[in-house]
């Protein structure tokens, strides 16, 4: 068959070697277009990786999720943030390397959200989730009267991020969608802060009357006057009670009033000792092991990362060679795996230091632990897999967000 066609070339003499040179000038041309738009597309699925590396090297704290395809020819960026400054970056780097783009990115809130993109928690404790679905994984939770960022819905549930940031899913029953106006008249409003481990609200001022609903320590309520011995409060989404007032403190007096030490978070510690280990729980209905470190210090002001992988990142180092002597009340201490010539450390555990040799930590429950070597309740396995500690109290650092300083309960 070859040699057929080739004869039949050799008929059509010059004029046949020059269609032939046509087409193979004609299939390079298109074998080099290819290379050069499979560059192109190289270089531009580098530039996106190189600006989430720069905004959103962690996942659980910010989102840049942007593709690009090529339709007709063209590039489109699909895909959605919720940082402007990440997607600007992204556009300004293509147009400097002249690469042509469609911009279809999704920048959140999203146009349903756009007016409801506040939101305050309404229950005691929310379940926040890595998906839209009650049997998707408990990331974290959030407490009543928490503010927190509205991006999204999804049918009954929403796309929110809390105070320290955290990106998570949370059902219609959790959090109320606030306007912008609504949270700064909330904000405005005198609030009280719960801060017995449990409790609960009342219909009455009487604690024979019917219950509204349980409450953790930490919930923020507003507050609306009064009533034998009773704060009548107001939950984000109209409803109200009565709380003891012997249970709970005005907000701004307990803002004023905070002095965080070693002692004040070894106290707030031993209210929680026994609570159940729950993975995601932040809250007294149940914690994992930084959500309970989480916990103490939102009871003393400090809202610290949410995960112990986060957590290593703040305060100053005090000891990464079990030297527990240079140890106060209050530092961190981080377990997990050390690294290698071949694998990275992995933060997987943490608790606090209480003195005496011994930390309080969630694992099983929340329990207090010794690195004394000589006592009979020598935690071994805790001592083998210990990385360093970190001391925050009284240390300045941006990823620690102090109450008495920010307005995210008040104005």
């Amino acid at each position: 068959m070859k040699s057929k066609k080739m004869n039949e070339m050799k008929g059509l003499g010059k004029f046949g070697y020059l269609v032939m040179g046509v087409l193979l000038i004609a299939s390079s041309c298109k074998t080099n277009v290819a290379t050069v738009n499979n560059r192109e597309l190289d270089e531009l699925q580098k530039i996106i990786a190189e600006v989430k590396a720069e905004y959103a090297p962690d996942s659980r704290v910010a989102l840049f999720d942007v593709k690009a395809n090529q339709t007709n020819g063209t590039y489109v960026l699909k895909g959605e943030s919720n940082m402007v400054s990440a997607v600007n970056s992204l556009k300004q780097k293509l147009n400097a390397e002249k690469i042509s783009f469609k911009d279809s990115i999704i920048l959140l809130p999203s146009a349903e959200m756009e007016r409801t993109s506040e939101g305050i928690i309404k229950i005691s404790v929310a379940n926040l989730r890595s998906a839209p679905s009650h049997s998707a994984e408990l990331v974290t939770q959030a407490i009543l009267g928490t503010p927190v960022k509205v991006y999204k819905k999804d049918g009954g549930w929403y796309y929110i991020q809390t105070p320290e940031a955290y990106l998570a899913w949370v059902d219609y029953g959790g959090v109320t969608p606030f306007t912008k106006n609504d949270l700064s008249t909330w904000k405005a409003a005198d609030k009280v802060i719960y801060l017995e481990t449990f409790g609960f609200a009342y219909e009455g001022a009487n604690t024979k009357s019917q219950v509204v609903s349980d409450l953790v320590a930490g919930n923020v309520l507003e507050v609306l006057g009064e009533e034998n011995g009773f704060y009548k409060v107001k939950y984000p989404h109209g409803k109200t009670g009565y709380i003891e007032q012997a249970d709970a403190q005005p907000y701004e007096q307990w803002i004023s009033g905070l002095q965080p030490s070693g002692e004040t978070l070894v106290e707030t510690s031993k209210t929680l000792m026994g609570i159940p280990y729950l993975w995601g729980g932040t809250s007294a209905k149940g914690v994992d092991c930084s959500g309970f470190t989480k916990t103490i210090f939102f009871l003393n002001g400090i809202i610290l990362p949410r995960d112990a992988s986060q957590q290593i990142h703040t305060g100053v180092e005090v000891d990464t060679e079990r030297k527990f002597e240079n140890l106060i009340p209050g530092d961190l201490l981080f377990f997990g795996r050390k690294a290698t010539d071949s694998t990275s450390e992995k933060v997987i555990h943490v608790g606090m230091w209480i003195g005496n040799n011994k930390f309080i930590h969630a694992m099983g429950d929340v329990h207090i632990s010794t690195m004394d070597r000589d006592a009979e309740d020598f935690d071994e396995y805790n001592y083998n897999r210990y990385l360093r500690t970190k001391r925050l109290i009284n240390e300045e650092d941006s990823e620690l967000i102090y109450l008495n300083k920010t307005n995210i309960y008040n104005k």
